[in-house]
């Protein structure tokens, strides 16, 4: 291929491939935003048009705008569109490739969990015993021990989604998370020994609302909303682990 013929080729077949599609995604769209391409306030392309004009298929549209927007560089409104912040560069969007494979993975980790963990918590709310909800509770307790001394264990946290998915009564939603559990929960694989205990507990407190949230739909036999807090709380950590991983750069 000649140069000429190079330089005319899509802006997709120019990248470099030791890259994964999203995280190029992720690169283009953020220097258009640097560079006043997409001012601030200014509503991004399309899924379609994106889809179209980079040749990249709808799943690597989603992961970038994921990470974009943990990234603080746009805001989601719901029904409406991806929007660049206001505040977008304020902090200068500097992540390494390095730390772009760490939150690729850990985005498509909890990808994977959301889709597993949130139906195993409606099948918990149909199905839980009192020894279920006992148990569940319990981790919620032993959470709030962890708050009062700053912990770094994660032993309650893998307890509280055990107890979820033991409480489906399905063995295979067990079985599943205690693998995907110790392989993808966000704060295995994240060192926190940097944080202060006080913002740490602050931390571990969020988290552990948002436990106590799907243990009360659990406990309501509230199906949906059993489902849609275990998707809530599980996107919230995607979204918290991806912010440190960007300020730890």
């Amino acid at each position: 291929m000649t140069a000429e013929a190079e330089n005319s080729v899509s802006p997709s077949a120019g990248w470099r491939r030791r890259e994964t599609l999203s995280s190029q995604l992720v690169r283009t769209v953020a220097e258009r935003i640097r560079v006043g391409e997409y001012p601030k306030g200014a509503k991004l392309p399309t899924e379609k048009a994106l889809i179209d004009e980079f040749g990249v298929s709808r799943t690597v549209v989603r992961e970038a705008i994921a990470n974009l927007r943990a990234s603080g560089l746009i805001s989601i409104h719901h029904g409406i569109g991806a929007f660049v912040r206001q505040d977008a560069g304020v902090t200068p969007f500097r992540l390494s490739e390095e730390s772009l494979v760490a939150v690729e993975e850990i985005v498509k980790g909890l990808e994977l969990r959301i889709g597993i963990e949130s139906e195993a918590a409606a099948l918990a709310a149909h199905r839980r015993t009192e020894a279920d909800l006992e148990a569940i509770r319990q981790a919620c307790a032993a959470m709030d021990t962890a708050i009062r001394h700053a912990s770094r264990d994660t032993q309650a946290d893998f307890d509280f989604h055990c107890a979820v998915a033991s409480a489906s009564q399905n063995e295979h939603f067990y079985r599943i998370f205690s693998y995907l559990g110790e392989t993808l929960m966000p704060r295995m694989r994240v060192q926190t020994n940097d944080i202060s205990d006080a913002m740490f507990s602050g931390h571990l407190g969020r988290v552990n609302d948002e436990h106590r949230a799907v243990l009360q739909a659990i406990e309501a036999r509230d199906a949906d909303g059993a489902r849609a807090a275990m998707r809530k709380h599980l996107s919230d950590s995607r979204d918290r682990m991806v912010e440190r991983l960007r300020y730890d750069k």
